[in-house]
């Protein structure tokens, strides 16, 4: 009998999806790539390209049910996150459902689900255009972003009452995909973000990063490192926490990346996706710095099979990466080059352009550093 190709339907086509597609073509699938045509890399490296559109989840699965797949999956995209959940719960896949989807992509949901089942989180509400939001019971500064965005779209941040909070409120709103911002409470504290996957609802933690951004007033991220440097009191701490979130937004299968904040003893979340981190987190600076193949583990999970376990034992390294927004990045880059190109382990300046950098999507490349020692990247990574 001849044993037939199983075929993974992988919800995206950009650069971003690009080692899923890869990794899923190296395991023997066939891969079936779905996105909007607009030349992106994963409509030619897929063995097979349909051209839909991500959000067209209905169109989606028709495709995939007439194909026969046997998972369906995505990486660092929330809107895409909606699309899989729908195809897999319909097909009787591995998913988190589609009622999952409604909270994990939707901060005020998310924030709502935190609430009820007491996590540590800011105190928020929820706004639309124009409304002149009740702030009597807030304390300044406030944090004001699209309820369903992510790459730093939209966010300002308020630090007093003689700063315009409709502004912020209408930039966050233009920004949204349903129109809606939230307004909350700023969080004090170092930004980390943890990256777990999870398989039929039993969590795997993998990574803690410490998280640079540019600070006031949008908190573009311009850097990420492996492991945090944090003690190890702190880390089971977090560990606990974030389970527990991951219980509360019903995220039973894949990968997830939750962004968190510690201030002293305190550790608050700040949202979670049920997805890999983005900014090469989840394809690239887990399995550099763990030996965790976290790619792999997301197809094998979608598949239906179990993932692979983390060897504790493994020579774990550390990993960064530095986006360049500035020419301060440009000047790091070439002293890496000159001084200690053995820990360059890759660097990407196609994006460069003349706009002003804004959020996420406008940054002008990237570099990789990998080492056996902390101290080496030390010189490298942002401030």
């Amino acid at each position: 009998m001849v044993a037939h190709t199983r075929k993974i339907a992988i919800i995206g086509a950009s650069y971003l999806q690009l080692p899923l597609i890869e990794k899923a073509k190296a395991m023997g699938l066939e891969t079936h790539a779905f996105a909007w045509k607009c030349g992106d890399i994963g409509e030619t490296v897929a063995d097979y390209f349909h051209p839909i559109s991500i959000v067209e989840k209905e169109l989606i699965l028709e495709e995939c049910q007439k194909i026969g797949i046997s998972g369906v999956c995505s990486i660092a995209s929330d809107l895409a996150v909606i699309t899989v959940n729908y195809v897999a719960e319909k097909m009787g896949l591995i998913g988190n459902g589609i009622a999952g989807s409604s909270i994990t992509t939707n901060k005020y949901h998310m924030k709502k689900a935190f609430e009820k089942n007491n996590i540590p989180a800011a105190k928020c509400i929820l706004v639309s255009e124009n409304d002149i939001p009740d702030l009597s019971g807030f304390t300044y500064p406030l944090i004001v972003k699209p309820t369903d965005r992510s790459g730093s779209r939209g966010v300002t941040r308020i630090n007093s009452s003689d700063e315009s909070i409709e502004e912020a409120i209408s930039r966050a709103v233009d920004q949204s995909f349903e129109k809606k911002a939230l307004v909350e409470e700023y969080v004090f504290g170092d930004e980390y973000s943890v990256e777990c996957v999870s398989f039929k609802g039993e969590h795997t933690f993998l990574a803690i990063t410490k998280k640079y951004t540019t600070g006031h007033p949008h908190y573009i991220e311009k850097g990420h490192l492996e492991p945090a440097p944090i003690d190890e009191k702190t880390k089971e701490k977090v560990i606990k926490i974030v389970f527990s979130a991951l219980d509360a937004l019903g995220i039973k299968n894949g990968a997830s990346h939750s962004e968190i904040k510690i201030y002293g003893d305190e550790i608050k979340v700040i949202e979670i996706g049920a997805r890999m981190g983005g900014d090469m987190i989840g394809s690239d600076l887990v399995q550099l710095s763990t030996g965790y193949d976290f790619v792999k583990a997301v197809i094998d999970i979608s598949m239906g099979d179990r993932p692979q376990e983390l060897n504790e034992n493994s020579n774990h390294k550390y990993a960064a990466i530095r986006y360049i927004i500035d020419d301060e990045g440009y000047k790091v880059l070439d002293n890496l080059k000159n001084d200690a190109s053995d820990i360059l382990h890759a660097s990407n300046l196609d994006w460069a352009d003349d706009g002003p950098v804004v959020d996420s999507s406008s940054r002008k490349g990237y570099f990789i550093l990998v080492s056996e020692s902390m101290e080496r990247l030390t010189p490298f990574l942002p401030e």
